[in-house]
């Protein structure tokens, strides 16, 4: 996981080209991108939605086996849990078609996204999405930018 505000993102670039791609276009997205899908090169594309969070997710942390997640609030801001995927306690069994698990809701690392933060999860990273910050509900417009597993 890492966890940084976005005017440091150039800290890590050369991971791998993929992610560079990815770094690049969410340090220049802003409230004004359009809702859906962009495909980009390299097999990564950015997942822009719109939706108010909630005190709580039903469905609990998700890992990925095949992609990388940037996210970042361009609206508002979001809580995201995060925790390694060794302490999470699996509750939906890995799906290929959504490439997602699903754990247990527990205790794990707050990380607030907007004004600038981004979260980047790798597929050791079990993650929270969809939490509201304080328990205040709140619209957000987030982009997650989804990067292929080299």
């Amino acid at each position: 996981m890492i966890y940084d505000h976005i005017k440091n993102i150039g800290l890590y670039k050369g991971l791998a080209p993929a992610i560079d791609l990815a770094l690049d276009y969410v340090a220049g997205v802003g409230p004004e991108i359009e809702i859906g899908a962009h495909p980009l090169d390299l097999g990564v594309k950015a997942v822009v939605s719109e939706y108010v969070t909630q005190p709580t997710n039903e469905l609990g942390y998700e890992s990925h086996r095949r992609y990388i997640d940037i996210q970042l609030a361009v609206v508002g801001t979001e809580l995201v849990r995060c925790k390694p995927l060794a302490q999470a306690t699996e509750t939906i069994p890995y799906d290929e078609a959504c490439d997602a698990a699903r754990y247990a809701d527990c205790p794990g690392i707050d990380t607030v996204i907007g004004d600038g933060y981004f979260l980047l999860v790798f597929p050791e990273d079990a993650h929270e999405p969809g939490l509201a910050p304080g328990g205040v509900p709140g619209k957000v417009k987030k982009v997650v930018m989804k990067v292929p597993v080299e």
